[in-house]
């Protein structure tokens, strides 16, 4: 078999190969070679045993994949692929062949294995199933439902609408197209930014994948094959953006334990009591005791908090819990909340679509192909160099009663199951600029909570002020640090007397008022307005009115970010500062009091004035903690901006959600093309790729997309054989299965 890897300057692979599945090999052990760390840990995470290398700290994460059957879904998904498309099947397995033959290699090269006491284990066909789902079982904020469920018990329904937006657990993205009338060059341009956790190694991984049948560069998942969310094939470009949909449910359940010993386990459904599958599972904790962990599944789906955490969301009218009487043989009866979502009930995952979009010659094999597109659900935009265009949603979304968008749904009722899956997906045509940036609009009719519409208008706003845009062009919409979602604050704070604040407080709102209202790394007016934002959020979390909410419900440990109120406030607070549920007098006096807090504080500071950039820094989640000395740039931008650095107003200005890549696709020339990554091509540390683009990144410029192979390097070749057994078992790789 003729594969081939070329570098280009940046350390980005390109791989060749005489056939998609020789090259779905290739793809796979250069994963390995390049992202051990980073794939084994996803492994991991995948089957809920990360906690026998990373200690206590992850057992939180391996509870629920076990409880939610992470690991038994891409099981499921993958042997339906083996009977529905065994082409794909087997083109699944040549990347785990080639995971396999080059992990002991990556391995070697990462020093986290050593530190960790980790070895490398081996990686099944359902392995990267896993790892996507893990990726994005949490993308569409299911446990917002948890959320808004306790603010109408708590405060009442017609609050629910004011923390409706997105939240500090969501991922979001921008994305815009430029239709060839509008460009220098007469043909589209394609460009956007991912936003999601920011890991290092990062989560994408610039990459060409080329063979006979195609040529394609893009960024794909490490541990996963192909290019799933942004590609140029030469002839057609797409990207996606996270549509906001709602398509997971969470039901109200009520639960019984039969036969002498109380290990069976009964649910109520719409049809009375039905069996429900019961098993225990051990979790292995480095450095301490293991952890049992009870998994249930009812015919809805797995139970993800039981007893004191399904408390709060119980049915008025029975008990989270209600034991039998002394001396009744009546069973136990007990309150939990189990995860319907569509993987788990359809076995699909949507890997189908993973080589068609590689084939793709034209945006209506994207289109086709999207329409067995399942998790997560996107907005898509794709352009061709014929002059088509696509603007689309693609994804599995079930027909449901309109309730279980919303919140917990009881599981004895009818009215609650699932009634077949929502098609056609939403679409429409490409007329002017179109742009997508998890605002209200194409995907409306299937979510509930959506960004607030200033990035999208901001992008709409900077591309309709002229025409003959270039490829090259496009850095300048994405370093954009515009923040409108400053003005309700300061509105109110416009509308203060100045006479009744301290000097130091009247000086501090005539610099906001006059602020160019910009989010620069540099700018002391951002810094001071940030940390004014603060104080207002924290002044309106301590509100009366708002009190209730203070205590989060008792639920399991990964949904404490949907469920915190100083943060929830943070993101809600331009519908905080304009709501009439809260008196205008307390909301302009929050704002006041936060106005006197900070110019008291700046004024007793020794030294020049703050700059954003001196709080808002990045802060990567890395599995093991950062060395000593480890330091990360400074940033621009903030929630709000098209420049999306989100922090956590009212608890931290610093930046763990940010752009995971940005790109450029120009359908005129492919090797006018641009991208970036917030660290490097390389997840090896001490490699010189591992973060030569983060100062880039951090500045918002890109790097070419390489697409001569005469500029390349190409790397010596690796004897490998792929007619040798999968590698052994690993005897050391501790918490596998």
């Amino acid at each position: 078999m003729a594969v081939k890897v070329y570098r280009d300057a940046w350390g980005v692979p390109h791989l060749r190969a005489d056939g998609a599945n020789e090259l779905a090999y290739a793809q796979g052990r250069n994963a390995a070679l390049d992202r051990a760390w980073q794939m084994e840990v996803e492994r991991h995470r995948s089957q809920g045993t990360s906690a026998s290398f990373l200690g206590a700290e992850a057992v939180s994460w391996d509870r629920f994949a076990r409880r939610v059957r992470l690991d038994d879904t891409a099981r499921r998904c993958m042997d339906a692929l083996d009977r529905e498309d065994p082409g794909t099947a087997a083109w699944v397995r040549s990347y785990v062949d080639g995971v396999n033959d080059g992990l002991a290699e990556g391995a070697r090269r990462a020093p986290e294995f050593a530190a960790a006491g980790l070895a490398p284990g081996l990686w099944r066909p359902w392995t990267p199933m896993g790892v996507w789902l893990s990726a994005h079982i949490l993308f569409a904020g299911f446990p917002a439902k948890l959320w808004r469920d306790a603010v109408a018990r708590r405060l009442g329904p017609e609050w629910v609408g004011v923390f409706a937006t997105d939240g500090p657990g969501t991922s979001g993205s921008n994305g815009w197209l430029v239709p060839g009338d509008r460009t220098a060059t007469g043909a589209a341009i394609v460009a956007g930014d991912p936003h999601r956790f920011i890991e290092a190694p990062g989560v994408y991984q610039q990459i060409r994948l080329a063979c006979p049948e195609f040529d394609v560069v893009g960024l794909a998942v490490p541990g996963v094959p192909g290019i799933a969310h942004f590609g140029h094939t030469g002839q057609v470009a797409w990207a996606i953006t996270n549509a906001m949909a709602d398509y997971q449910d969470l039901y109200r359940e009520r639960l019984r334990r039969t036969g002498p010993d109380g290990e069976r386990v009964e649910a109520l459904g719409p049809d009375g009591w039905r069996p429900a599958e019961r098993h225990v599972e051990t979790i292995e904790v480095a450095g301490g005791e293991s952890v049992t962990v009870e998994v249930i599944e009812t015919g809805r789906g797995p139970v993800i908090a039981d007893g004191v955490e399904a408390a709060e969301w119980a049915d008025p009218a029975f008990p989270a819990q209600e034991p039998p009487a002394q001396g009744s043989s009546a069973p136990e009866v007990f309150g939990a909340i189990t995860l319907r979502h569509p993987p788990r009930v359809r076995a699909d995952l949507g890997f189908g679509v993973l080589p068609a979009l590689l084939r793709a010659r034209s945006v209506a094999d994207v289109d086709r192909a999207l329409d067995g597109w399942a998790e997560p659900v996107n907005v898509v935009l794709a352009a061709d160099t014929a002059g088509g265009t696509l603007h689309r949603v693609a994804g599995a979304v079930p027909v449901r009663h309109p309730d279980n968008r919303t919140r917990v749904v009881p599981a004895w009722e009818p009215r609650h199951a699932w009634r077949g899956r929502y098609e056609p997906m939403p679409r429409e045509g490409v007329e002017g600029i179109a742009v997508m940036a998890n605002q209200r609009g194409i995907a409306e009719p299937l979510g509930a909570e959506f960004a607030p519409p200033h990035r999208a208008e901001r992008i709409r706003e900077l591309l309709a002020g002229r025409a003959g845009w270039s490829a090259q062009d496009m850095p300048a919409v994405h370093r954009d640090t515009l923040l409108a979602s400053a003005a309700p604050l300061l509105d109110l704070l416009a509308r203060t007397d100045p006479g009744e604040l301290a000097p130091a407080a009247r000086r501090l709102r005539e610099r906001l008022l006059e602020w160019d209202r910009r989010m620069d790394a540099d700018s002391t007016g951002a810094a001071s307005f940030a940390a004014v934002r603060t104080a207002t959020v924290r002044r309106l979390a301590d509100h009366p009115l708002l009190r209730p909410l203070a205590d989060p419900p008792t639920a399991p440990e990964v949904f404490r970010p949907w469920l915190a109120l100083v943060p929830r406030v943070g993101y809600a607070l331009e519908h905080l500062l304009a709501t009439g549920l809260l008196p205008l007098a307390d909301r302009a006096g929050a704002v006041r009091g936060a106005v006197e807090e900070v110019a008291a504080r700046e004024a007793a500071a020794q030294g020049p004035p703050a700059r954003w950039g001196d709080t808002h820094r990045l802060v990567p989640w890395q599995a093991l903690p950062a060395g000593p000395g480890e330091s990360w740039p400074a940033l621009a931008g903030d929630h709000d901006c098209v420049l999306a650095t989100s922090s956590v107003p009212g608890v931290t200005d610093l930046s763990a959600r940010a752009s995971a890549a940005r790109y450029v696709w120009d359908l005129a020339r492919r090797e006018d093309s641009a991208w970036v990554v917030p660290l490097g091509a390389s997840g090896v540390p001490g490699d010189p790729h591992q973060r030569d683009q983060l100062p880039l990144w951090a500045r918002c410029e890109l790097v070419p997309v390489v697409t001569d192979w005469n500029r390349l390097t190409e790397e010596p070749a690796v004897p490998h054989d792929r007619s040798a057994p999968h590698s052994p078992h690993a005897p050391h790789d501790r918490g596998e299965k």
